[in-house]
């Protein structure tokens, strides 16, 4: 097939981007072409014309696996696929969500797709196939460590596409076998060296990385968003913005963000009844959410870098004659990204319950009523959803220890060194959608507010974002439970659809 990469689907002969990630969880056409056939083939001679030549050592073909790479493997290339699987099926725990699982599996295909891991073409082929369908392998979330490759969950994916565990297809789990089948997909064969490649590589925690990132940029983007709306509802001076302020402080991150703020704020009309300085999560959101972008484009290089690599042990370069044992597989820049979104989370949270409970205190909000009830006493507004954001905090701060520095030799000190990428993705992936539902909150909070006597904003931008939010969300008057308009205003400010 000739393969032209559109805004719906993936050639696998071009590079790998977080929007194919996103797009993986549903059904995707990912296109092989013929140059990545023949790159993937040209590396498979090789493997061959190698593991013929008995005086070669091949890591995994031949030999063991971790620490018993001393011994030899089994005599056979199926025997030598379920040596390899086997004894990594020791997962625990619930499963991955599925757009993990995806996604993950979307960026184990791109990097077998490049021809350095011998695989055969028919594994490339079958895993392309597999996401033209909703069939998602069930992956146990514990056990990977994030060195060697994410190696047990990996190894739950291949079982699973070989009809061996479980998946989901439709959403629904059910025996895998079974899966594929009602799919139309053909069970995997695998050898040796294919099983090894398939789950020799950190697909895991990019994946869980790359999709933790894009949902706190896009939390991120909504707190500027609400933070310029919360200004122009209480009257604030947006003088804090000041470009020649910005400029001074010095930071790039700090200058784009301003930026933002400035052009939401655009005619906006300070009212004369705040004080002369707003409080720090007002005055100081330009540099606060300044120094997350900086951070933030840290992320996005290494999930850039990582989408672009090949992740796998040993490599195989045929024009240079060369079989390359390494460790490609380890995750550390997975791991430090990973660390730094979650710090990033962690603050951007604060902010934005910082900002609810400014909005929700008659002291701070400009004479607004306390808890921006419709009614004090008779009705309680806010006070639910902003005790749930004192949760959602915590829970976000209990989290927030580096997984990065860690480090537990294993493998009989064969991983004497290990990054533990894996934990830090799922965690930040956790992480960003409690940050998530702080925006919602937050956004809820303003809307309540303009309900209860707050002033009409007199920005346009910001005063699109309040229709937005008015057309979605009826005012809390009287009380009800407010859990499904937390997350529809949620969707409203992180989609930008306004």
């Amino acid at each position: 097939m000739t393969a032209t990469a559109s805004d719906t689907s993936v050639d696998l002969g071009s590079p790998l981007t977080v929007p194919h990630l996103q797009r993986a969880s549903g059904p995707l056409p990912v296109l092989v072409g013929s140059d990545v056939l023949d790159r993937v083939e040209r590396g498979r001679a090789y493997l061959r014309t190698v593991l013929a030549d008995d005086e070669r050592p091949v890591y995994g073909a031949k030999t063991g696996f971790g620490a018993l790479v001393g011994f030899a493997g089994r005599s056979t290339e199926a025997d030598q696929c379920d040596n390899t699987l086997a004894h990594l099926g020791a997962g625990q725990g619930p499963d991955l969500p599925l757009d993990i699982a995806r996604a993950a599996l979307l960026v184990r295909t791109w990097s077998l797709a490049q021809g350095l891991s011998g695989v055969s073409a028919h594994v490339v082929a079958g895993l392309s196939a597999m996401f033209a369908t909703t069939f998602v392998p069930a992956i146990p979330r514990y056990g990977s460590v994030g060195a060697s490759g994410d190696l047990i969950p990996l190894a739950y994916a291949a079982q699973a596409l070989r009809g061996r565990g479980h998946a989901y297809l439709d959403g629904v789990r059910r025996p895998a076998a079974d899966a594929l089948a009602a799919a139309g997909l053909t069970p995997l064969q695998l050898d040796g060296r294919d099983a090894l490649a398939l789950v020799n590589g950190t697909s895991v925690t990019t994946a869980a990385l790359a999709l933790a990132l894009s949902s706190v940029r896009s939390s991120h983007l909504a707190l500027a968003d609400l933070t310029c709306l919360l200004v122009d509802v209480v009257g604030a001076d947006p003088g804090f913005t000041d470009p020649r302020l910005i400029s001074a402080f010095g930071h790039p991150g700090g200058v784009t963000v301003a930026g933002w703020m400035r052009s939401m704020l655009d005619g906006t009309t300070p009212s004369g009844l705040r004080a002369l300085q707003e409080p720090y999560s007002i005055r100081c959101a330009p540099q606060l959410l300044g120094a997350s972008e900086d951070a933030l484009r840290y992320a996005d290089s290494v999930v850039a870098a990582d989408l672009a690599g090949v992740s796998d042990n040993p490599l195989f370069f045929p024009d240079d004659d060369l079989i390359a044992h390494g460790g490609n597989f380890f995750g550390q820049p997975a791991a430090f990204a990973a660390d730094v979104l979650a710090m990033v989370t962690a603050s951007l949270g604060n902010l934005a319950e910082r900002q609810l409970d400014l909005l929700v205190d008659p002291a701070r909000n400009t004479g607004l009523p306390p808890m921006l009830a419709a009614g004090p006493g008779q009705q309680h507004g806010l006070q639910g959803v902003q005790l749930a954001t004192t949760a959602f905090i915590a829970e976000i701060r209990r989290g927030v220890l580096p997984a990065s520095t860690q480090s537990l030799p294993t493998n009989l000190h064969n991983q004497d060194v290990v990054p533990f990428g894996t934990q830090a993705a799922l965690r930040a992936y956790d992480l960003a959608e409690l940050l998530r539902l702080l925006c919602g909150s937050l956004a809820l909070g303003l809307r309540q507010a303009v309900h209860v006597g707050g002033r009409r904003p007199t920005a346009p931008r910001c005063a699109a974002l309040l229709d937005a939010l008015a057309s979605a969300i009826e005012p809390v008057d009287p009380d009800r439970p407010l859990d499904a308009d937390v997350r529809v205003a949620a969707e409203v400010v992180v989609s930008r659809q306004w």
